[in-house]
């Protein structure tokens, strides 16, 4: 759908070049939703507004539905972007303008009829759960009904592409969350091709299909979001995801020694991560009684990543290293990734 190719983009300021994007190729798959996650100045804007050429790239191409659109001239640009709707943090409303003209401006500049506009702004207002604010104005409106407005406005003009630049950054969490929602119920109704934007790993966590992580220019790592919250690669990535998913040990744990060989009447420290179905197995309970070892529990989390669940333990087992061994190979026969901390003394457990 979405094919990014070796896409540089180079600012001139008054102190030199800027390089803001260094070759990046993404690819981006018809009805999915893609997430870009990076810090402030990464580039991620920048990169979105590439896709629609709002910025235009010093180099590479942007290939949608197989056309080259940076080699397109002005109309068949203008005609493109007809195809790719925005919402932004900001929202972007016209002031001036009730609900109802806002979602309608779009469709005024494509000089379709007073009767399509009336029908098109009633469908979309209804959509996004607004159909008895058409009169009201911006001003009386909370953030979560602008951007409603923002989203419907940009539904207009039946777009097979959704941008989004930072969409939830401006709204408390409750509402983000209500907005998110929508956005993927959309996107599943629609069938359109949704790529976000956004520097909280929430959003990706919530959302998205796949997940690109942007970092001084570069993409630094990219994947499905289940693998790339499994086994992060990149210390920006890690960065990005203990903001949700902690790896910091239980606070008795964190100012002793802990050994990564056996001490004397110790015990052995394992993070477990369970996902899908796994994580809501008696696992451990079944490790208990088909191996002779016993297992403390010191720390556990059950959440979800786009519907799928996802677990986290931290134990403590103890036993001897060829029952231990034998344990480790049940658990990761079970698909449970198997994160080894390393030996404390069994008093230091006990201290809990």
């Amino acid at each position: 759908m979405i094919n990014l190719s070796h896409i540089e983009k180079i600012y001139h300021g008054p102190s030199g070049p800027i390089h803001a994007l260094k070759d990046i190729s993404l690819h981006i798959n018809k009805g999915e939703i893609f997430g870009i996650i990076g810090l402030s100045g990464a580039g991620k804007s920048t990169l979105v507004r590439c896709i629609n050429l709002l910025e235009r790239p010093t180099k590479g191409k942007v290939i949608i539905d197989g056309k080259d659109i940076t080699a397109f001239s002005d109309t068949e640009l203008r005609n493109a972007r007809k195809e790719i709707g925005m919402i932004f943090q900001h929202f972007n409303l016209l002031s001036s303008a009730t609900v109802f003209d806002n979602v309608a401006f779009p469709l005024q500049l494509s000089h379709k009829s007073k009767d399509d506009i009336t029908r098109r702004v009633n469908e979309l207002l209804k959509m996004v759960g607004l159909e008895n604010k058409a009169d009201q104005y911006p001003s009386q409106l909370s953030g979560g009904q602008k951007q409603r407005v923002g989203i419907a406005r940009a539904l207009a003009s039946n777009p097979k592409i959704l941008l989004c630049d930072e969409a939830t950054s401006a709204l408390d969490p409750q509402t983000t969350k209500s907005i998110l929602q929508l956005i993927r119920e959309i996107n599943k109704q629609l069938h359109l091709t949704v790529v976000v934007i956004t520097h909280e790993m929430q959003v990706i966590k919530e959302i998205c299909d796949k997940v690109a992580v942007i970092d001084k220019g570069i993409i630094a790592e990219e994947g499905d979001v289940l693998n790339v919250f499994i086994n992060p690669q990149q210390s920006i990535t890690k960065e990005f995801i203990s903001v949700l998913l902690s790896n910091d040990l239980p606070v008795d744990f964190r100012n002793i020694n802990i050994s990564p060989e056996p001490v004397p009447e110790g015990i052995l420290l394992m993070r477990l991560t369970f996902i899908g179905e796994t994580a809501n197995d008696p696992i451990i309970s079944n490790l208990v009684k088909k191996f002779n070892v016993s297992a403390d529990l010191f720390f556990g989390s059950l959440d979800d990543i786009k519907g799928a669940p996802f677990g986290r333990l931290i134990i403590g087992m103890e036993g001897t290293q060829e029952d231990i061994a034998a344990a480790m190979d049940y658990l990761q026969e079970q698909k449970v990734k198997v994160e080894v901390i390393g030996y404390v003394s069994r008093h230091v457990s006990t201290h809990q």
